[in-house]
């Protein structure tokens, strides 16, 4: 049954539509606006190549994934968790299934086929949606104020409001954190933007750089300090992206930002023990070219051979142990992190001693947050879609929660 209670979301990626859907199905009456002319862009954004929805790991280990926040994911996470993803995407038609690396995927259909079944059921239940409709905070009654296409500033009542315009990354697709100052002026404490599962830069030579952008170098572990990743990197024009890339560019960008110098450590045979390498090494032949030898005997070519032209002493790349040394444990100085606006995600946004266990704002009573707007980050492989979703959920039952409050009931009744 339809409620005349109207609510308010504000940004139409995956938080806000989960928002949006647990708001609607309870029956409330829902408007939702955006700053784009369409929703789920940077939604559409994840899912190309294939859209890692979550992952299939322990409960426990899936947690840890979120780091400093971890203790207050495992309270979000248990309100709305992996499982349940699959469950409710299920729900809609949509299938999945597990892949071999543990990350879960739509089994048939693809982004924009599981975004269109989902504006569509939104559609059904009477969500109205407000497309390029830029938030401008609240006026003084704390209604939140939108300017619309037309120029116009639009007042807009409602008995709760659920904020979720993204953080600071792929600033095309609307988040690109010009609220900031709007909650700033509320006296809300805000932690800067950075960028998160980013590329790194590296100081590439001109050959290097002109030969190589593009190509792949597979099969690499990857540590810094004492953290470590494995899989295979990218070299780009700058330095290096992909996936064990990502996952320390957390750790590097916190030391880059301490003003050490920063290095990435790469072994280029991590299935290869050092003495065996070593052993392999000694074996080269007398007029043997060093590249033919690692070659052959290493299976090393392309890029990763041409790294230890890079960044090796000419005299010890002829010494067998020094050698075995440095492909088991490259060193790669660090220049910095991508810009903000390259990077996958951002770290930063409202800090969670500004808002309660249900996400509302402490200082604006029945203003919830959702998403990256939010202070977290997560590494790729579902995690991030994940802490999207789950936000976005307890957000909503969090404003259902306070609604019921007002009405003098302990919970708002669902449909």
């Amino acid at each position: 049954m339809r409620d005349e209670t109207r609510v308010a979301v504000v940004g139409c990626g995956p938080a806000g539509l989960m928002a949006a859907t647990v708001l609607s199905e309870a029956g409330l009456a829902v408007d939702i606006f955006d700053a784009k002319g369409s929703a789920g862009r940077k939604f559409l954004i994840a899912g190309r190549g294939g859209l890692n929805l979550t992952h299939a790991e322990p409960f426990e280990t899936f947690v840890d994934r979120y780091g400093n926040h971890a203790q207050i994911f495992k309270n979000i996470l248990a309100g709305f968790s992996p499982e349940d993803l699959r469950v409710w995407l299920h729900g809609l038609g949509i299938e999945t299934f597990v892949g071999t690396s543990g990350r879960v995927f739509p089994k048939d259909a693809a982004a924009p086929e599981i975004l269109k079944i989902w504006l569509e059921t939104l559609d059904k239940r009477g969500v109205v949606f407000h497309y390029r409709h830029r938030w401008q905070g609240f006026s003084a009654t704390n209604a939140p104020l939108f300017l619309a296409e037309s120029g116009k500033l639009l007042e807009f009542t409602a008995k709760g409001v659920i904020l979720a315009l993204g953080g600071a990354s792929w600033p095309q697709t609307g988040s690109d954190g010009s609220w900031t100052s709007l909650l700033a002026g509320r006296g809300i404490h805000l932690a800067p933007f950075r960028p998160a599962n980013c590329g790194i830069e590296v100081a590439w030579s001109e050959y290097f750089r002109n030969r190589f952008s593009g190509k792949p170098i597979k099969n690499l572990l990857l540590s810094c300090g004492d953290r470590q990743a494995t899989g295979d990197v990218v070299v780009t024009a700058h330095g290096l992206e992909g996936g064990p890339v990502y996952a320390l560019s957390g750790v590097i960008r916190d030391q880059l930002e301490k003003g050490s110098p920063v290095h990435l450590f790469l072994d280029l045979k991590r299935d290869l023990p050092l003495e065996r390498i070593r052993e392999k090494l000694e074996q080269r032949r007398g007029k043997e070219s060093l590249a033919n030898s690692l070659r052959k005997g290493l299976h090393l070519t392309g890029p990763a051979y041409s790294l230890l032209q890079e960044f090796c002493p000419p005299e010890e790349l002829t010494n067998p142990a020094l050698l075995a040394g440095h492909l088991k444990r490259l060193m790669l100085p660090i220049s910095s992190t991508r810009p903000l606006a390259e990077a996958i995600s951002s770290a930063g946004g409202v800090t969670f001693p500004e808002v309660d266990a249900d996400l509302m704002l402490r200082k604006l009573p029945g203003v919830f947050v959702a998403g990256e707007m939010l202070d977290w980050e997560a590494p790729t492989g579902g995690y991030l879609l994940q802490g999207a979703f789950s936000t976005g959920y307890q957000a909503a039952q969090g404003l259902l929660k306070w609604l019921g409050t007002l009405n003098g009931q302990t919970a708002y009744p669902s449909a």
